[in-house]
């Protein structure tokens, strides 16, 4: 088992909190040098889209908090291979760069941390 704590973002970016409470999590988790893995998977894959206009919701756009990440040493950032292609996204079309992971991978980092968040 490692020390790392895996994060797994699987809710779309606006209409309910999930998303940005993961983010906060991590983020916070990131200020005390916690090892982050952080995993888009299912809808949470939409968060990563580039050139999203959630004003037209009153909404704030999360790339701004995402590209953050390197600023807080969150450099374990995973895009779920299959939430990807079921939705017809490509890894181009991505605000930041993520490792694209396969289900093994994911269930390997979920098996080897310390703890496991899922929103």
């Amino acid at each position: 088992m490692s020390d790392s704590i895996t994060f797994i973002s699987r809710a779309a970016p606006y209409g309910e909190n999930n998303s940005k409470l993961c983010m906060d999590i991590a983020l916070a988790a990131a200020v005390f040098e916690q090892k982050i893995n952080y995993v888009f998977l299912d809808d949470g894959v939409y968060q990563l889209l580039s050139n999203q206009s959630p004003e037209a919701i009153a909404s704030k756009p999360v790339g701004a908090a995402l590209e953050a990440f390197d600023l807080y040493g969150i450099e374990n950032v995973y895009v779920d291979k299959n939430s990807l292609s079921s939705r017809n996204l490509t890894q181009q079309e991505l605000v930041i760069k993520a490792k694209v992971a396969d289900s093994d991978l994911i269930a390997e980092l979920i098996q080897n941390s310390k703890s496991v968040i899922n929103l």
